[in-house]
């Protein structure tokens, strides 16, 4: 039997049918998967298929059965991701908007042959859900691996960085000319990735869309600003800054609603002082860049937030809503 073509196959092929075609509510009998073998031009004598399923079982593949209808069916009871969690990675892949609609297609189709042929349907049922916006530039996973070769190698990096056009076209900026930066940190903020780098001339640093970076190369320079960067806590650096837009940060007081306290946690964290306060209310203090996307974030919340100090925070606050009153008159002309 051995010299039989395929042979030399088949415990390969077994392990296949059992992670392509089994899992906990779908077996398959002897006969059946005899069956599907000999589609591989490899024969199975019953003394070999039970040995095959021990030795499969000594490498880490539980192989189960049960009776139905006096047949015994066999599956794979097992797997490194249950479906649960196979959802959990497909749902975050549909919902991330650096991800285009290509290469989701892509990881979705490859996160299913993680599971059997049954299940895989439960998780395609779930991309049908999606309808979010994504990103256009197919090449965003390679600039992940391009910026991540830069760090591991310690350095810095040109690129072009692109902004949209009235047209609905990705154009670069500053003419197209290169920008040369050090990479320290990817972060996933609002959604989208961003590269927190060190620019030298500035001093200082900056962020871009992973998304809008085109012809990143990684150049023969080392990195610039580790005396900056180790004095960074980039978990803080992410909650203050909104949007990943740059400012001067500030500690800013809050009153607040009792009932926004877990509007507040989750976006700063546990780390904050609470303050209680009479009449349902506490105060706290949180240190933000104050950009036009935090002053946006605290006029979205509405009444349950009140800025008790600095007094230039409550100022641009102030400008905030007479500036919405002027674009905003209660007789708006027709």
């Amino acid at each position: 039997m051995a010299k039989e073509p395929g042979q030399k196959l088949r415990i390969l092929r077994l392990a296949d049918i059992f992670r392509e075609y089994t899992d906990e509510t779908h077996g398959l009998s002897r006969a059946r998967i005899e069956e599907m073998l000999r589609e591989y031009n490899i024969s199975v004598e019953r003394k070999t298929f039970y040995e095959d399923i021990k030795l499969l079982c000594d490498y880490g593949m539980e192989i189960l059965s049960y009776i139905e209808k006096h047949t015994h069916y066999y599956y794979l009871s097992t797997r490194k991701f249950e479906l649960p969690e196979l959802k959990l990675l497909v749902d975050s892949v549909q919902s991330a908007r650096f991800i285009t609609e290509k290469k989701t297609s892509e990881l979705i189709r490859k996160l299913e042959t993680l599971t059997s042929i049954h299940n895989a349907r439960q998780l395609h049922r779930q991309v049908i859900i999606s309808g979010r916006v994504k990103t256009v530039n197919e090449r965003i996973f390679y600039n992940v691996d391009d910026i991540h070769t830069a760090v591991g190698r310690n350095a810095q990096i040109t690129f072009r960085y692109c902004q949209w056009s009235v047209s609905k076209t990705l154009e670069p900026r500053r003419g197209g000319s290169l920008y040369q930066v050090s990479p320290w940190e990817l972060v996933w903020d609002d959604e989208n990735y961003y590269l927190v780098a060190f620019d030298s001339k500035a001093a200082d640093f900056r962020h871009f869309r992973v998304d809008k970076m085109t012809d990143i190369s990684v150049t023969d320079l080392p990195r610039d600003g580790r005396e900056y960067y180790d004095k960074i806590d980039m978990a803080h650096y992410r909650s203050a800054h909104f949007g990943m837009f740059s400012g001067e940060e500030v500690s800013v007081a809050l009153l607040c609603r009792n009932e926004l306290i877990g509007v507040i946690i989750d976006r700063f964290g546990t780390d904050i002082p609470i303050i209680p306060k009479d009449s349902g209310y506490f105060t706290t203090h949180i240190n933000v860049v104050v950009s036009q996307q935090f002053i946006g974030w605290l006029v979205g919340i509405g009444e349950g937030i009140t800025v008790l100090s600095p007094d230039s925070v409550v100022q641009r606050l102030q400008a905030e809503a007479e500036r919405l009153k002027r674009l905003y008159p209660q007789d708006i002309p027709m």
